[in-house]
């Protein structure tokens, strides 16, 4: 009996201090049982080499990505041993990087300029070729991407806007607007999806001198128009009633407790033509940047676009590529799967529409779509991206376990929830300061492979230097595979000089943050 009552007050203590703690959401959230999470976890290996999975099989981010963004996060030991557990002859649309005999030289850790925090800055000045009143040099070449307040918890948003103040990057809002929530350091990008929520008038349609008023009370650095999303293209975002509460209700200017879908397209404009004049026009009141965000389907729009901007009269600051394996937090089954390309087709196709016209060198061009790791994102930038935005596996950083029920509003680390209870697990102060080192090391990273390759900057990738393995027997060069011209993707000479300044002298201090 003794031992019995010694054991259940063991078991309240712990209870108790799992309750207390708060760097674990699933044991805020689940005491006592949260452990078990933790005990399979770490037989996980064992068990699946024996009974279940690999490491690379599990989907949408494998046992291997998660922990390395895990370990990355909690700024542990990321490195893998045993060398590679994947099956080279039998891998698809593989990437392999050809590091040259002589990498270029990483800064010593004596050097007085070394700095392991340092941004990893974009390639180019965003809104230059515009001549914006507000362009700026994005500090960080790997960015937050959108994921709006609603489909995010409160406490998730606000470890985010942290985590990106602390990383020195941008947060893009997502489309459900700009909440005080994104208010916490952060630089931020604000979607515009077509809802408007945020610059929306009574009718439902955009407001300028609403969307004037906001930029002048957030530290908003760009405005992005999202035509289409991954994950859901052709479809307007989709908020499930559950998730409605009255906050969002009135920043969005919607019924509590009812489900949002937004419009399939957008009323401010209906094609190429009228969507040059709404960007410029938002440009003007602003003097922001402003670009737009588009999975990619039909490429007459590109074609058209281009077209509209060669003579240089009007023009977008930025576009953002979607790939078709992007993440959301509520879809139809078919759009998720079916529709829209995957990045690298999707990029690989929109590219070199604007660098056949010789365009390239006006916008800084975004990619999305599962690249929050060195290797992928190294990809992206071979294929012209000069950044990069990373959404779910910045939820990995914070605490998602990957139960994949964002939709249901009952996620259990209190990432993609409203439910107060489970927010009330995660810390938004320790889950910023996860996710600024996540984002650290996967600048470090791509900084690493870039050295490898013999680049001060991951900008200067050329798609000859990696191959795709097609299970081991086959192996292309990106640039052949996709069809670039050698010239295609590297960043001009001055830019090519500011860069390696910024890289030189290490730091975010030495930044140029305005166009000369």
């Amino acid at each position: 009996m003794t031992l019995l009552l010694v054991l259940v007050g063991l078991l309240l203590l712990l209870a108790l201090y799992d309750l207390s703690q708060k760097k674990h959401a699933v044991l805020r959230n689940f005491p006592l049982i949260g452990h078990l999470r933790y005990l399979f976890e770490s037989v996980g290996p064992e068990l699946r080499q024996y009974i279940v999975t690999g490491n690379d099989e599990e989907r949408p981010f494998s046992r291997d990505q998660r922990t390395w963004i895990y370990t990355s996060a909690k700024g542990q030991n990321n490195y893998f041993g045993f060398g590679s557990d994947n099956s080279f002859d039998q891998v698809t649309n593989y990437p392999l990087f050809k590091q040259v005999t002589f990498p270029y030289p990483e800064p010593r850790k004596d050097d007085p300029a070394y700095d392991p925090k340092s941004t990893l800055p974009c390639a180019k000045v965003l809104g230059a070729a515009r001549g914006r009143a507000k362009a700026f040099r994005p500090r960080s070449a790997v960015n937050l991407s959108a994921m709006s307040f609603g489909s995010l918890s409160a406490s998730a948003v606000e470890a985010l806007n942290r985590g990106a103040a602390l990383a020195g990057c941008l947060h893009n809002t997502g489309e459900g607007g700009v909440a005080r929530h994104h208010d916490y350091g952060g630089e931020l990008v604000w979607q515009l999806g077509t809802g408007y929520f945020g610059a929306r008038d009574e009718r439902g349609g955009f407001d300028l001198e609403r969307l004037r008023e906001t930029v002048e009370k957030f530290p908003v650095k760009a405005i992005e128009i999202k035509l289409s999303q991954g994950a859901k293209p052709g479809r307007g975002g989709i908020l499930p009633a559950a998730k409605v509460t009255p906050e969002i209700a009135a920043i969005r200017g919607i019924p509590v407790a009812e489900a949002c879908i937004s419009p399939a397209g957008h009323s401010a404009f209906r094609d190429a033509d009228s969507l040059l004049d709404f960007a410029e026009s938002i440009a003007e009141a602003t003097g922001l940047p402003v670009g737009i965000k588009s999975a990619i389907g039909d490429l007459d729009f590109w074609e058209e676009l281009a077209a509209s901007m060669e003579d240089g009269s009007r023009g977008v600051d930025y576009i953002a590529i979607d790939g078709g394996e992007g993440g959301t937090g509520a879809a139809p089954l078919a759009f998720s799967d079916h529709v829209s390309l995957p990045f690298r087709l999707g990029m690989s196709r929109v590219y070199p529409i604007f660098a056949r016209r010789k365009l390239t060198d006006r916008i800084v061009f975004v990619g999305g779509g599962k690249l929050g790791f060195p290797e992928t994102a190294a990809v992206a930038f071979a294929l012209g991206c000069d950044m990069v935005a990373v959404a779910r596996e910045a939820m990995l950083a914070i605490g998602c376990i990957q139960a994949q029920r964002c939709q249901t509003g009952r996620c259990p680390t209190g990432v993609a929830t409203q439910n107060r209870w489970l927010m009330h697990g995660l810390n938004p102060h320790d889950k910023a300061a996860r996710f600024a080192k996540y984002v650290v090391a996967l600048r470090h990273e791509i900084l690493s492979l870039s050295h490898a390759l013999g680049h001060p900057h991951p900008a200067f990738i050329t798609g000859d230097q990696l191959e795709i393995l097609d299970r081991g027997n086959l192996c292309r060069s990106l640039r052949e595979l996709y069809g670039y011209e050698p010239a295609w993707g590297r960043p001009a000479a001055e830019d090519l000089e500011e860069i390696q300044r910024i890289m030189k002298d290490g730091a975010h201090r030495a930044l140029k943050t305005t166009a000369s």
